[in-house]
């Protein structure tokens, strides 16, 4: 995927500084400036040969759902669409994917990175810049199309450039063929896409700089503007006092250990070498990191030390050969783990707290010879189980807490099982999808310690443990609990959202993928399968 970004951002014209790719991991650079090009209705669409739908597919492994739903999302042609959100860890593919979704419908965009657009007028003159087909040269100044300091200005820039881009597209629309051919603008809509949009949050004025731009389609009012909203951060950590349409989520989970193997078996000239290569590093370097950017640079300095024995690289390894490359190896793959998991000392530690940061350093160090079950385990008891009550509220519906809990912590498993229809076969593929494209859901304080009191119950009939019930009046009891769930949110295990605007509340989420969980309720004998709903 890495490489598929490096290859999707080298666009051949674009006429602003943020519109501008080049071809490395970071994203966005001013490309080489071309005081005698001008800037044309092409310079909106992406300026390469369009893909088809299995190349776009095959481009981006474990990614075909979310292709499809944004596929789906966008409509057909010159049909209108809702905002989206579209969020998920970094180097999950989110940026690469819809730049590379518009190359394949041919549609006109105006791509903005809050990165480089790092306050309100540089972003407003960036999109206006844009749509207004002004590229800044010598001959300006380098100066924008307009300046705009102030939202209310920006409504009024923005609603002119679009009609008159608009109207531009219509004409085109009227005179070109039904052949895409490279540069040809598809269709009469224009989507504006707002990258690194967590940065936003960072801005002076942030509280109404974000309401703003959410409410940013509901103001203008036209069906032939699209907006597309890319995070890092979830939906929940925006709310907002301000009302406001909210956009269609889109989420990208990690890349699975499988997925990672496509994606970097993918144009090797050896094939069989670099698997034999990935046998090795990718699944001690998955348990410390999945992003591809990281990975990608850590394997790519390990494979040339995997071949230094070899002269020929075309060699077919057999097991002999794979033992020896192993061995030269092996030496290289500890010191690149503790390269790529780097924790930030905290300045004012006590001395207990040091002992224990360095017994969980110890842990780290071990993680490419260690069992997988013995790793990252090193916790109280009562953290295990607020991690597994945070994994349950943030994927199960809160409206079945009733019917998975009953008071004494046991779950109802007596309902019969009715045949089920056609129909219902389809709704629940329907939620499914519906669940796969939300993400892990946010839950508050409250509901958190009641499933915390239903399975720690479970844990005491089964383990015969005592103390970890929330009893009433345990107030020495809660304090810990609390305690726990900030050094779990510390620790990034547990997220903090934005308040509620109806509860009034902090949310939170649990970040614990599904392998992990399930390894966490093993450690402590929780039958976390019979507590898991699954649609």
């Amino acid at each position: 995927m890495a490489r598929e970004k490096e290859e999707s951002m080298q666009v051949s014209r674009r006429a602003t500084r943020s519109s501008t790719f080049s071809a490395n991991n970071n994203g966005i650079e001013l490309g080489k400036p071309n005081d005698s090009y001008i800037p044309t209705l092409g310079d909106l669409v992406f300026g390469q040969e369009p893909i088809s739908l299995d190349d776009l597919l095959s481009r981006f492994p474990g990614r075909r759902v979310q292709i499809l739903e944004l596929l789906r999302l966008l409509g057909t042609l010159n049909s209108s669409m809702p905002p989206l959100f579209v969020y998920g860890s970094a180097s999950t593919g989110k940026t690469s994917i819809i730049i590379q979704v518009f190359r394949h419908l041919s549609r006109p965009f105006v791509y903005t990175s809050c990165l480089s657009c790092y306050s309100p007028r540089i972003l407003f003159e960036s999109i206006l810049n844009q749509l207004l087909l002004h590229k800044k040269n010598a001959f300006n100044g380098y100066s924008s199309a307009k300046r705009c300091e102030k939202p209310s200005d920006f409504v009024i820039f923005v609603r002119e450039a679009l009609i008159n881009v608009i109207d531009s597209l219509k004409e085109n629309a009227e005179k070109t063929s039904t052949s895409k051919l490279k540069g040809q603008v598809n269709g009469k809509m224009i989507y504006l896409i707002f990258d690194n949009f967590e940065l936003v949050r960072e801005w002076d004025k942030s509280s109404s700089i974000l309401p703003f731009l959410f409410g940013l389609s509901d103001i203008l009012k036209m069906p032939e503007v699209g907006m597309i909203f890319i995070s890092s951060t979830s939906p929940d950590t925006y709310h907002s006092n301000t009302g406001y349409v909210a956009p269609i989520h889109v989420y990208f989970p990690e890349c699975t250990e499988d997925d990672l193997r496509q994606i970097f078996m993918r144009n090797q000239a050896n094939q069989k070498l670099y698997s034999s290569f990935l046998d090795i590093v990718l699944r001690p370097f998955c348990r410390i990191t999945k992003r591809v950017d990281e990975l990608s640079t850590a394997f790519s300095l390990l494979f040339k030390r995997y071949c230094e024995p070899l002269s020929d690289l075309g060699v077919l390894p057999n097991g002999e050969m794979k033992r020896r490359l192993f061995s030269h190896l092996q030496p290289h793959i500890a010191p690149s783990l503790n390269e790529i998991f780097r924790v930030a000392s905290q300045p004012c530690l006590e001395c207990g707290v040091n002992q224990e940061t360095r017994r969980k350093g110890g842990a780290r160090k071990s993680v490419g010879s260690g069992d997988l079950d013995d790793i990252g385990f090193h916790m109280s008891t009562s953290a295990k189980y607020l991690l597994v009550s945070a994994f349950l509220a943030s994927r199960n519906p809160a409206t079945l807490d009733a019917s998975l809990f009953d008071t004494t912590g046991v779950s109802d498993s007596r309902k019969r099982k009715r045949k089920a229809s056609e129909k219902s076969l389809e709704q629940k593929e329907a939620a499914e999808q519906e669940l796969l494209m939300k993400g892990p859901g946010t839950f508050s304080l409250e509901r958190l310690l009641a499933i915390f009191q239903c399975i720690t119950s479970v844990g005491e009939e089964e383990e015969g443990n005592d103390g970890l019930r929330v009893d009433e009046g345990s107030n020495a009891l809660m304090s810990d609990i609390l305690l726990q769930l900030t050094s779990l949110c510390n620790s990034n295990f547990i997220v903090k959202g934005g308040s509620c605007p109806l509860e009034g509340s902090t949310r939170y989420r649990s970040t614990l993928s599904e392998d992990l969980a399930i390894k966490v309720a093993r450690s402590i004998k929780f039958p976390l399968s019979k507590y898991l709903y699954r649609r």
